[in-house]
């Protein structure tokens, strides 16, 4: 037997890397994809030769700080002739020389992460490290997707659309997850290695990353830091003076650069938006398919009775503990669930915002879509959290002076609609309702609702004899501008009605916490004929809600209408979202790789008051060079422009998005992005 003298080994990242879809993390180390070969070449010193059949040797591949064969985090293994589909294999074709091409496959079912690469023979010489990912290209691999077009969206597109607003008013605001910038695959690994059970049992968690599912509570547990060393601070308060206001990041990227680069500190502060597009910028750079999902009307069931109660006083005032998020952004994850029964692979709702524990950790899922559909809530993992975030129903009460407590009439609140996500290849919504829950009011829902134990009788929607309430609002509402709103009051009965009306507006956050008031109708009576209409205007003016309305520009509006005989309590309630500027950018030339190119940047001020220490923040995948450009562009006054020209240099081809972030002291949370196409 011959011993091969190594010159050198050439891990091949170049050529693997693009085979293996990890060319955009870069060309200079090795980044392979589970279940799929790689080549690695060793080159010999001069009189050393390789024969096949003569020369001996054996590969050895380990992953953590103490791998072991029976837990699958080391393995060791000899030529083969070919390929195997269920343990790790070298093959060569390579001719007797001093040049040897080496085929190495992984099996589609390792763990993912570090791996050492070695060759034993008698004596051991480290070839070098290599980062295995998961595979959605792989048919055998638990990621698997079928669709090429999904695995560009859900893998690889690093830039994506997050939907906020209420269910009247969808807008889509710009993220950049940006999974493929300089230094994120190696902070993603060590997302994995400061998670707890890392600490407790190294060699145990290494083993269970060859779990996508396993992996996805991980990250759904480490993106927040409520009792680990995890990425993001939550707070929902409105003081965000020692860090970073939620509405603010406009990226994942500064997010974790951040965390890591400070010891894993936690980042101050995240809203649920945040968390999920961090989860989702983790799950794609480990080759976890993902997307970033809202709930418009988004339940938080804390007794897990599938009941949310409101409570008001005679006056109308908002007494309960119960509240319905105006919406709530979790992620979905894709993969094949083998520790469920059959049916339940695809797509997997998970949710890193701290709201409840699962078993003893703040996270929550991975939970089948098919499960939540079906009201199946002993499934793994946390169904019945997620369930009843799409499906609670809503009581509305008034509590008289006497204590008795009255059934609200009029509107519902709708929880679990336009459930959204970005569509695939487009900017487009792309409503998954249907995936998460049957149409309101079909036979499946209510059969599901029995399923999951819910018996309370459903609220019949439609026409009610009697009162009619209801509110409408002006088409223009702009931030900065007076408008009107209207409470309707329209009386189906055959008798004149008298009613008490209270009609009020308030700030709201978008988690359904109410501010102060911002405009008031009290103790007005009124008078409504059988069969007609009556309308009452309330002026809302900025200068009463511009002090304190929140970065999310949400006003609620309720409307409550008590009939004096028989003494009868109606209500509505509608949540408005005032309309952004806009901001415009405007590409100057033609984007080409590798050359500078600018992009002029401008937004009218529409307050009727001047913005202090305006800036504007700009941030693109492969575009700023994974940093955030900020520019402070001073005081802008009433009407007038804050411009900026801002020049990068993009650093590969193809369609990349380019994300601004508008700030003032009386003016932030305002985005714009603009898609490029860059050319050779």
């Amino acid at each position: 037997t011959y011993t091969l003298d190594i010159e050198r080994c050439d891990l091949e990242s170049r050529i693997n890397n693009t085979t293996h879809h990890t060319d955009q993390n870069g060309l200079d180390r090795l980044i392979v994809r589970r279940g799929l070969p790689f080549t690695i070449t060793l080159h010999l010193r001069s009189g050393s030769q390789f024969e096949a059949g003569v020369s001996t040797f054996r590969l050895i591949v380990e992953i953590g700080p103490l791998p072991k064969e029976l837990s699958g985090t080391k393995s060791t293994f000899s030529l083969t002739d070919s390929a195997l589909k269920t343990a790790w294999s070298v093959s060569t074709n390579s001719p007797p020389g001093n040049v040897v091409s080496l085929s190495v496959s992984s099996p589609p079912d390792v763990p993912i992460g570090l791996y050492s690469l070695t060759l034993d023979q008698g004596q051991k010489v480290k070839l070098g490290e290599f980062v295995l990912l998961f595979n959605p290209w792989c048919d055998k691999d638990a990621v698997y997707m079928e669709e090429e077009r999904d695995r560009q969206e859900y893998v690889l597109s690093q830039a994506g659309l997050i939907y906020k607003g209420t269910t009247k008013r969808i807008k889509a605001s710009p993220w950049t997850f940006g999974q493929f910038e300089p230094g994120m695959l190696d902070i993603c690994l060590k997302l994995l290695d400061e998670n707890p059970k890392y600490s407790s049992d190294a060699d145990a968690d290494c083993s269970g990353r060859r779990n996508p599912v396993y992996v996805t509570r991980v990250i759904s547990a480490m993106i927040n830091s409520n009792d680990d060393k995890g990425v993001l601070v939550g707070n929902w308060s409105g003081d965000y003076d020692d860090g970073v206001r939620p509405s603010h990041w406009t990226d994942s990227v500064a997010i974790l650069h951040q965390w890591a680069d400070n010891c894993c500190q936690r980042v101050r502060y995240g809203q649920c938006w945040v968390f999920a597009a961090v989860a989702c910028t983790v799950s794609r750079a480990l080759g976890i398919p993902c997307r970033v999902v809202t709930n418009f009307g988004s339940a938080h069931d804390t007794n897990s009775n599938l009941l949310i109660e409101f409570l008001y006083d005679e006056d109308g005032n908002d007494i309960s503990d119960d509240s319905v998020w105006n919406f709530h952004v979790w992620v979905d994850n894709w993969m094949a669930r083998p520790d469920l029964d059959a049916g339940y692979d695809g797509w997997q709702a998970s949710d890193p915002t701290p709201q409840e524990k699962s078993e003893g950790v703040f996270c929550c899922g991975p939970v089948p879509l098919k499960a939540i559909k079906e009201g199946e809530l002993n499934l793994k993992y946390d169904a019945p959290f997620v369930f009843a975030e799409v499906n609670a129903d809503v009581v509305e009460y008034v509590k008289l002076t006497n204590g008795r407590m009255v059934k609200m009439g009029g509107s519902s609140i709708d929880v679990g609609h336009f459930i959204s996500t970005k569509a695939v290849g487009s900017d487009e919504r792309h409503d998954i309702t249907h995936l998460y829950k049957h149409p309101e009011g079909s036979l499946q829902e209510r059969e599901v609702f029995e399923r999951a134990k819910h018996h309370h009788e459903l609220q019949q929607k439609g026409e009610e004899p009697g009162l009619k309430v209801k509110i409408k609002v002006s088409l223009d509402m702009d931030i900065g501008a007076d408008f009107d709103v209207f409470a309707v009051v329209t009386n189906n009965t055959e008798a004149d009605k008298t009613c008490r009306v209270m009609f009020y507006a308030r700030i709201v956050s978008y988690d359904g916490k109410p501010g102060a008031n911002c405009g008031f109708i009290e103790d007005l009576t009124m008078e409504v004929p059988t069969g007609k209409e009556k309308r009452l205007p309330l002026r809302l003016e900025y200068v009463d809600y511009g002090d304190t309305i929140t970065s999310d520009r949400l006003i609620q509006l309720v409307l409550i209408v008590i009939e004096s005989s028989p003494r009868e309590f109606h209500k509505a309630k509608r949540t408005i979202v005032l309309e952004n500027p806009d901001i415009a950018i405007k590409l100057l030339g033609e984007p080409r790789v590798n050359q500078k190119v600018s992009a002029q940047i401008s937004l009218q001020n529409p307050l009727p008051e001047p913005l202090q220490n305006c800036f504007f923040s700009v941030m693109g995948a492969s575009l700023t060079d994974g940093k955030l450009l900020i520019q402070n562009v001073g005081t802008v006054g009433p009407k007038q422009e804050a411009k900026y020209t801002v020049e990068f240099t993009p650093t590969s081809t193809g369609s990349r998005t380019l994300t601004v972030d508008f700030d003032s002291d009386k003016l932030s949370n305002i985005k714009g992005y603009l898609n490029i196409e860059i050319k050779e």
